[in-house]
């Protein structure tokens, strides 16, 4: 399966993903924080990243920013924002994929395989 980096600040959140997507067979790593998880897709690199927008350290708008300079790795935004204005800007800096919480962890599952496929 796929190597997943997971930057949520969310704890609730976070934990129930990484026990989702790890029952599902892939591996997480998993961070509450922008620049833990630039250090993860840096290191580590991973399959694809799931990256909230709400982050205590810094924007995820930067963080993609910064992870798009460096990297080609999926991206899928995972966030409460649901403006569509805020949704087009981050799709045209380089998200794959956007996503609105709440989600359900099979909706998340699905896009993450359909990123992987086409990369």
């Amino acid at each position: 399966m796929a190597s997943v980096a997971l930057i949520e600040d969310d704890q609730r959140i976070r934990a129930a993903l990484v026990r989702s997507l790890a029952e599902r067979g892939h591996t997480v790593r998993a961070s509450g924080r922008a620049m833990e998880g630039l250090t993860q897709v840096l290191e580590w690199h991973p399959d694809v990243v799931v990256l909230d927008l709400a982050l205590p350290d810094l924007d995820g708008t930067e963080l993609l920013k910064m992870i798009r300079a460096v990297s080609a790795v999926p991206v899928i935004v995972a966030t409460a924002r649901d403006d569509e204005a805020e949704m087009v800007r981050m799709l045209d800096r380089g998200a794959d994929d956007y996503v609105t919480k709440p989600f359900s962890s099979r909706e998340l599952l699905a896009r993450i395989n359909a990123v992987i496929r086409r990369t």
